[in-house]
């Protein structure tokens, strides 16, 4: 009779076992928030009135922090990374400097290394954006970043 039980509890050994998953589902989704809390969003501001020029060796940027950006317009005006919408205009050297200046400033305390990222209208001389590059140098930033197309948008 001890056989008998032996047997048929060996026998049903494997019928009733099964693994739960719920916690498992509920740990992928605790590092799925814990991942997108987490993670920075890489946001450059763009003006639609800027048309950068084409360039034939255009890269994708790697890294988008620590940009100060400047709008340049097709008629020489400069503005800071608003543009005409929400930006302000500026027009005189001593405003681009104080922009610059007061932009890396900012990029300093949040631990990145600034560079000037310069959108230039492709109808734009470069006398203006050789004052600005010139300007964010004099405010402690040498590094440039030309905004450019890798082919002719529609």
């Amino acid at each position: 009779m001890a056989s008998t039980r032996l047997r048929n509890a060996k026998a049903n050994e494997g019928d009733d076992l099964a693994i739960d998953m719920s916690p498992m589902i509920d740990m992928v989704f605790l590092l799925l928030i814990f991942f997108l809390v987490n993670a920075t969003m890489i946001i450059v501001e763009q003006d639609p009135n800027v048309k950068p020029p084409v360039a034939s060796h255009a890269k994708e940027a790697e890294n988008g922090k620590g940009r100060v950006v400047i709008n340049i317009y097709d008629d020489g005006s400069v503005f800071d990374a608003g543009g005409l919408k929400n930006g302000v205009k500026l027009n005189e050297d001593e405003d681009i400097f104080d922009y610059v200046k007061k932009a890396k400033e900012e990029v300093d305390l949040q631990g990145f290394e600034p560079r000037l990222h310069l959108r230039g209208d492709k109808e734009a001389v470069f006398k203006e954006c050789r004052r600005v590059i010139r300007l964010a140098a004099k405010a402690g930033v040498d590094q440039v970043i030309f905004a450019t197309y890798a082919f002719e948008p529609n």
